[in-house]
């Protein structure tokens, strides 16, 4: 049990009220000095005939007067016992300002049951605890300066973990210069209030002292209590949120599993408090990470080669930078990222590839132009009717023109019993194309064609069930998809 036992006189803000009680009191006693001094030649002044009152002001109002003070330290006393009773780890006070001024007179006329009645209804019990202010406003308090650095550890373990914490806190009272990062290092370099706290003594009823966890949930929520709302016939949630000012968002933000597709029930409880936080974490981290620098793919342009040949000058290969990054936290969650340093620790190979750009007409470039007006593929390389089908067929094009897909030389022509009609076009670059089922043929062997010349005319001789192109292409001797090289 903690309590004080005031004075029977308390100062507080009372010193001019009591010099003008002080006088009160000589004006008092003048008068009645006057009254006997008329009657003096018959009786003698009999001193001790005065008798001592207490007038009792409460923060400047008269309450009245008793006629002995230690009643008034005695109401005090019970006020205190009976309150420690139920707040007994708090130091209590009375928490009304009173003040006492003592007055000679005559006779006493004091009624103490009536100013100790109104005394009764006047005192008010506080504790004597630290309260939490943030910014300029104080809106809890705890038991003690214990109970306040417990509040403060715990919120920022919010957004940090124990260790990280006594890292840091090691790290700040130690006078040695911080070690650089380390390769793949994070570590804890701020805690950052969103607004100022700090701890300031002062008095309040003792049943607003929080507990640490009580005090952690008002700061973290801004009410000890969430209000709920029991859903009434016909309510919907836009009705029930704009009745709460808030968004239908909102309100289901605070009621996970609610959407607006979901139909409330009559009597279902609703949270239709917005939480408002008095104060919020920020952990700042610094991060250092090994980071690879992409080589770039580059190209030479060479005359003296063929156009669609290539060699390499110079492998790519990747570089290494170091990059510390400033990563912010909120609760565990990163909420911001920034490259606070980079450093390049060994510069990227760049790769080089020379490029022909020599172009001879019967020698190809490696890039398959279209070789028909239009039309489209219908039927893919593949397996087909049991068999393996050794290119594409284009059909339906805008007209039946053939064209050569790439620079070449003519080295077949003629009829065969599956192709029909068919082209055979080497490039000279370990290409070679095939074109069948031509209802004509423009060329010869041995002639040069480049890209684009027409060959022939679509047509559907030999194994043909329609009029259409078979398009074959070869890379090397294989057989290949033509759809990989055509564009």
């Amino acid at each position: 049990m903690f309590f004080k036992k005031e004075n029977s006189i308390e100062h507080k803000n009372s010193s001019s009220l009591y010099k003008k009680i002080q006088k009160l009191g000589m004006v008092t006693i003048l008068f009645a000095g006057l009254s006997i001094s008329s009657g003096f030649a018959n009786e003698p002044e009999d001193k001790s005939s005065l008798h001592t009152v207490y007038h009792v002001y409460s923060e400047g109002k008269y309450v009245g007067a008793l006629s002995d003070d230690k009643k008034l330290e005695q109401l005090k006393e019970e006020r205190l016992e009976k309150a420690a009773s139920e707040f007994a780890e708090l130091p209590l006070i009375i928490g009304t300002d009173l003040s006492v001024v003592p007055e000679k007179v005559f006779s006493v006329g004091a009624d103490d049951a009536l100013v100790l009645g109104k005394l009764q209804d006047m005192l008010t019990v506080e504790a004597e605890a630290v309260g939490i202010q943030i910014g300029d406003e104080t809106p809890l308090y705890v038991k003690d300066l214990n109970d306040y650095e417990q509040v403060i550890r715990k919120l920022k373990l919010q957004s940090v973990t124990e260790q990280e914490l006594a890292e840091f806190e090691n790290r700040q009272q130690s006078t040695e210069p911080i070690p650089a990062l380390k390769e793949s290092e994070t570590r804890l370099t701020e805690v950052r209030l969103s607004q100022p706290i700090q701890s300031v003594e002062g008095e309040t009823p003792p049943n607003l002292v929080r507990t640490v966890d009580e005090a952690m949930t008002l700061l973290n929520k801004g009410t000890l209590e969430e209000k709920k709302y029991a859903v009434q016939a016909g309510d919907v949630l836009g009705t029930i949120a704009s009745a709460h000012d808030m968004s239908s968002d909102q309100l289901m933000e605070l009621n996970p599993g609610v959407t607006h597709s979901t139909i409330l029930q009559i009597g279902q409880e609703l949270n239709v408090t917005i939480l408002a936080p008095f104060i919020e974490v920020e952990a700042i981290y610094e991060s250092k990470e090994i980071q690879p620098i992409q080589f770039k793919k580059m190209t030479e342009k060479d005359e003296t080669q063929y156009k669609g040949e290539e060699k390499v000058k110079s492998v790519g290969k990747d570089g290494k930078k170091s990059v510390t990054y400033s990563v912010r936290k909120k609760n565990g969650e990163v909420i911001g990222k920034s490259v606070a340093e980079e450093h390049v620790l060994e510069e990227p190979v760049h790769e080089v590839t020379i490029v022909g750009t020599k172009v001879v007409p019967s020698r190809g470039t490696g890039n398959f132009v279209w070789p028909a007006d239009g039309g489209y593929v219908s039927s893919q390389m593949g397996k087909r009717w049991g068999r393996v089908h050794q290119g594409i067929d284009i059909a339906r094009p805008s007209t039946r023109s053939i064209f050569v897909a790439d620079n070449g030389v003519v080295t077949n022509v003629g009829w065969h019993s599956t192709y029909g009609n068919r082209i055979v076009v080497t490039h000279n670059n370990g290409y070679e194309t095939l074109y069948a089922h031509l209802s004509s043929i423009d060329v010869k062997v041995g002639q040069t064609v480049p890209q684009g010349t027409k060959i022939g005319v679509m047509g559907s001789t030999g194994r043909s069930t329609g009029i259409h192109l078979h398009f074959e292409v070869y890379k090397n001797g294989s057989n290949i998809n033509p759809l990989s090289v055509l564009r």
